[in-house]
């Protein structure tokens, strides 16, 4: 699809690829190669010292109208396999939206299906397939949260759960969205029961869900599909995900938004 695309948006491509400065991920000439080989592209002449951009850039302009090709980079460069190793867990989301922004001016965009990036024509916001409607999220951070700078890493981890679920990152969404829970549960405990023996320390998700249900600060619903949740976030560890047999998709993020909308709604509903 990207054949014959303009040079300025293969030069952002390097760019966005080389990273440093206010890009996600730095590669050196060397992991640029890897990149490229990664991608399925043969017969790739190594960097003998030229600098890592414009050696990229040529790159790309040599294979420009290689069917494919440009196109098999620009997926590796969103795919999430890629950020396996560089501890970055929320990289693919990022490149994938800077990507984008300059995909879109070619008319065309990168969506993931399945855990893997595509190529497609861009569509537009209100051309998209709508969601099903789910429960709502009827308060903001700062109404539950009494700690102010708490409330603003609490929306932040909120929003990068949404820029996860929107670019297929969905193993990162659910641990986001459980993290979330645990630390609007926590701070709830403290406000709540300032004469607690349990040092905060000591808390985990498990018993922040029995004790918000014991003293009805969440319904029972949402205790239930909440606890469903937390056996998810623990994906966090590579090991729970052999135990499970199986990695989050699309629909285990649609069961997790509204379990933390009416999670939070019941909190601030309950607050004094």
């Amino acid at each position: 699809m990207l054949e014959g695309i303009d040079e300025n948006t293969l030069d952002e491509i390097a760019r966005i690829a080389c990273g440093g400065d206010d890009y996600p991920v730095y590669r050196s000439a060397a992991q640029l190669l890897k990149l490229l080989q990664q991608a399925g592209w043969d017969n790739v002449t190594a960097n003998n010292g030229e600098q890592r951009r414009n050696w990229l850039t040529n790159q790309l302009r040599q294979r420009r109208n290689v069917p494919g090709a440009i196109d098999a980079l620009v997926c590796r460069l969103a795919d999430r396999r890629e950020y396996i190793n560089r501890n970055e867990p929320l990289a693919s989301a990022e490149v994938t939206k800077m990507l984008n922004s300059v995909l879109v001016m070619e008319g065309f965009e990168i969506a993931h299906s399945q855990g893997r990036p595509a190529i497609r024509p861009y569509k537009r916001p209100e051309d998209q397939e709508q969601q099903p409607p789910d429960v709502m999220l009827h308060v903001a951070m700062a109404d539950i949260v009494r700690d102010a700078d708490l409330a603003a890493i609490l929306e932040s981890r909120l929003n990068e759960a949404r820029v996860c679920d929107r670019n297929g990152a969905y193993s990162s969404a659910v641990i986001m969205l459980g993290s979330l829970l645990e630390g609007v549960l926590l701070d709830a405990v403290k406000a709540r029961m300032p004469g607690s023996s349990e040092p905060l320390k000591k808390w985990n998700l498990h018993n922040l869900l029995e004790t918000a249900h014991d003293n009805k600060w969440i319904q029972t619903d949402v205790h239930g599909f909440a606890t469903t949740l937390r056996e998810y976030r623990n994906l966090v560890h590579p090991n729970a995900q052999v135990k499970i047999g199986h990695a989050p998709d699309r629909d285990t993020v649609l069961m997790c938004w509204p379990v933390i909308n009416a999670a939070l709604n019941d909190l601030a509903a309950t607050a004094s």
